[in-house]
């Protein structure tokens, strides 16, 4: 493995200090206009900066950071890893991407393993994770691929745990996404005998399964009761769960709606048992910001 380091320059000497490295999450620059809040306030101190000799603009989005394409702003913890790199790396969102696209996480060990256990002992293949195209913490589109390679690998039963967004998308736009997922699971079970693909259960990103702050395990738990336990408001399916909570409650957004099971002729389609395969399709790693801990 060759080693990387950066050499110090012949041709700068460096400055007096102090030197102050300030980060502001984001803020950046923006459209200047209504939707700029940036450009909008008051920012006597920033405005003055940005007049200064040694002022440059960086590109911290898409491409330039590691990102699948100039569509994707990443986020803080994009920022993280790219900050003092000194080049481009591919981030987990274009990692987990190429790795489907090309098939190589269908040819690792883990992967077989898992579609070889449901398949030899008739047991259920489980998803949990983020259901929007945000591409933050997840992608849709990579939950697809891998649900239908479960199909196309005679895997019967497949269940999927929604944790809905609003935060990284438009804020009530869960429906759209579990139509699209729906869609894909319908056709699977249409074109195979005896296969059962279900949504089974979900909940909000910031109530349910993903812990953002503090390791808050009260969240965990509701998400353990839910896709484990079975134990949650009951619905005959994901979405008359989402129009139900917005009808409720016409302020509420997609990430704080609670927990919910889907049912049918009164038990749960899909809790998670001993023996089951589990994966986990956030592609976002690290101890905080929407981490899934217990399962």
């Amino acid at each position: 493995m060759s080693s990387l380091e950066l050499k110090k320059s012949d041709h700068f000497s460096g400055r007096p200090g102090p030197l102050l490295l300030i980060i502001m999450d984001g803020v950046g620059i923006g459209k200047q206009d209504d939707s700029d809040g940036v450009f909008l306030a008051k920012t006597p101190c920033l405005d003055e900066l940005f007049k200064g000799k040694l002022y440059t603009q960086l590109k911290a989005h898409g491409t330039a950071v590691g990102m699948p394409s100039d569509d994707d702003m990443g986020n803080s913890e994009v920022g993280h890893n790219a900050l003092g790199a000194g080049r481009v790396f591919d981030q987990g969102a274009k990692l987990a991407k190429a790795s489907i696209e090309s098939g190589a996480i269908f040819e690792t060990e883990t992967w077989k393993k898992l579609v070889e256990r449901v398949k030899a002992d008739n047991k259920v293949f489980h998803f949990i994770g983020l259901l929007s195209d945000g591409n933050v913490h997840s992608h849709i589109d990579q939950l697809l691929a891998l649900v239908r390679r479960c199909g196309d690998e005679g895997v019967r039963r497949v269940c999927v745990h929604v944790l809905l967004d609003g935060r990284d998308v438009y804020e009530k736009s869960a429906l759209s996404y579990i139509e699209k997922t729906e869609n894909l699971l319908k056709e699977i079970n249409a074109s195979h005998k005896n296969y059962e693909y279900r949504i089974a259960s979900g909940g909000g990103r910031m109530v349910t399964t993903m812990d953002r702050y503090n390791a808050d395990w009260s969240i965990v738990e509701r998400g353990w009761k839910a896709h484990v336990l079975g134990r949650g408001r009951r619905f005959s399916s994901a979405r008359e769960a989402v129009e139900t909570y917005y009808k409720e409650d016409p302020k509420i957004t997609d990430q704080y709606l609670d927990p919910f099971v889907i049912e049918d002729d009164g038990s749960p389609v899909g809790t998670i048992e001993d023996g089951d395969s589990v994966v986990l399709f956030n592609f976002r790693g690290g101890p905080c910001h929407g981490t899934i801990r217990g399962f």
